[in-house]
């Protein structure tokens, strides 16, 4: 979320941001977001009975503003239908792991216990499949020898708050869009796995 404040000030990024919105009150992002002039709402999840009911209430608190695009950053709840068909083709993540590779969670350690080369993230619209919406924009990072997922997560986060923005930019541009069958830039479908981000060592 700060990654994007900082590209909204620095006017690296094709927008504003709007509102912040969390599920927990002592989110030190609220106070962040409110030092940078931007609106904030907390729709407590302990207060619903149901997901789906804490969902139709953040349709709500989003929607006030019609947001041209919901940005995912750093909320870690499986949100339902409720919320995801509201916000169909507006909704984009990022998740820690190169895509279709590792959906769910602990994605460092599960990448390092396979053995693999490379892991990094992946940007992408969010379906009602978890993890499983487009891809749009991964970055490949080499695993080092003593990597610990630890270690792996801090190298590989600095990335996403480069990826992410950018991914989104793509979207406030209109040059990104997503349709039933996959995400489209510049009028091209994307593969599987989104398009490479190129980064200099």
């Amino acid at each position: 979320m700060e990654a994007f404040l900082k590209a909204a000030q620095s006017g690296a990024l094709s927008g504003r941001v709007v509102r912040v919105i969390s599920n927990r009150p002592e989110a030190p992002g609220l106070a962040t977001a409110s030092e940078a002039n931007v609106a904030t709402t907390v729709v407590d999840h302990t207060l619903f009975e149901s997901r789906e009911a804490f969902d139709a209430a953040l349709v709500d608190a989003v929607s006030q503003d019609s947001p041209d695009v919901v940005v995912l950053a750093g909320f870690m709840r499986i949100l339902t239908p409720v919320f995801i068909n509201a916000f169909l083709g507006k909704l984009v993540n990022v998740h820690p792991s190169l895509l279709p590779n590792y959906p769910g969670l602990n994605t460092h350690q599960r990448a390092i216990d396979n053995g693999d080369k490379e892991a990094g993230a992946t940007v992408h619209y969010v379906t009602n499949e978890l993890d499983g919406g487009p891809p749009i924009l991964q970055v490949s990072v080499p695993i080092e020898p003593g990597d610990d997922a630890a270690s792996l997560a801090a190298r590989i986060l600095g990335f996403e708050h480069i990826i992410f923005p950018e991914a989104v930019n793509w979207h406030l541009q209109s040059r990104l869009i997503q349709k039933a069958d996959g995400a489209y830039l510049d009028g091209k479908k994307l593969p599987a796995t989104g398009t490479l981000w190129e980064w200099q060592a």
